[in-house]
């Protein structure tokens, strides 16, 4: 008989240190209902789970690659960083926190700001990124969406802020909570120009976020599954000592209580959003 190609032992399978071969990270996802899929394969489908239909989070770069044709566009206040008015400090000095970050994620803070065409039409785009500080908004996020508002005027286009947070910048304190007057204040004069703003709503969109521009568009999305609300599900029933409603403060409770006009499959976000601008800016619908 041939020998076998492992040995057995009292304790299972042994295998010689200089054998074992790792997987590289990232190869495969697992979706939060148990699926698996190869991550080349998830990102090809707009990065949501075949099986389940679960929409992984992803970040401004997914979202710019998604809308803009071909993955063209031209970044707006790139080089735009927050600082530390304040010096504040909790477990770490603020600029330090920040200064971490900026290296782990490769980002400037929360948003980033785009033009470019989608569907042969020019369009800004901002879009938020969770993994920098949670999303949170501080005195640069107000600021790029309002040089964004500004951008969108001067080049007579639609706008679309893409809106994944945790809220306010706890860090920058009052200065984060002026960014809700402020963002707001801008769109309003979006709107005078009668130019289209669109909010879309992802997972998760809390807080300051949503007491403001998220909440304010002449149409309001969401994708399917996203927690959007201002204090967390958590937080409510604590304070109000009530259990929720099944799906309480999902994409789908909030279209059901008229807070969202609909909610949108990743896959259609582009045509849903372009046949939404050219029926407001009276053009020709396009394929």
């Amino acid at each position: 008989m041939a020998a076998a190609w492992f040995k057995r032992k009292k304790k299972g399978i042994q295998t010689a240190t200089e054998d074992k071969k790792d997987v590289p990270k990232g190869l495969w996802y697992k979706s939060p209902t148990g699926k698996i899929i190869d991550a080349e394969q998830l990102a090809k489908n707009f990065f949501v789970s075949p099986e389940d239909d679960y929409h992984v989070r992803i970040g401004s770069a997914e979202y710019f690659d998604i809308l803009f044709d071909s993955g063209k566009y031209e970044e707006l206040d790139a080089k735009l960083k927050s600082k530390d008015p304040l010096k504040f400090e909790d477990t770490k000095k603020y600029k330090d926190r920040l200064k971490e970050v900026e290296g782990k994620t490769e980002l400037n803070d929360a948003i980033r700001t785009a033009i470019g065409k989608s569907k042969g039409k020019q369009i800004v785009i901002a879009a938020m990124d969770f993994k920098f500080i949670g999303g949170s908004m501080g005195s640069v996020v107000g600021e790029k969406i309002a040089r964004a508002v500004d951008h969108a005027i001067a080049h007579n286009c639609p706008l679309i802020i893409i809106s994944k947070s945790g809220g306010a910048r706890m860090m920058e304190a009052a200065l984060s909570l002026m960014q809700l007057a402020k963002t707001s204040v801008k769109l309003t004069q979006l709107a005078k120009a009668k130019l289209p703003y669109i909010s879309l709503c992802t997972d998760p969109t809390t807080g300051g976020t949503t007491a403001s521009f998220a909440m304010l568009g002449d149409i309001n999305i969401a994708e399917p599954g996203a927690l959007i609300g201002f204090a967390g599900p958590r937080v409510v029933k604590d304070t109000t000592g009530k259990d929720l409603p099944k799906g309480f403060q999902s994409s789908e409770f909030l279209k059901e209580h008229g807070f969202l006009d609909f909610i949108s499959h990743r896959k259609e976000l582009k045509n849903k959003i372009n046949l939404y601008i050219d029926l407001v800016m009276n053009q020709p619908v396009r394929a």
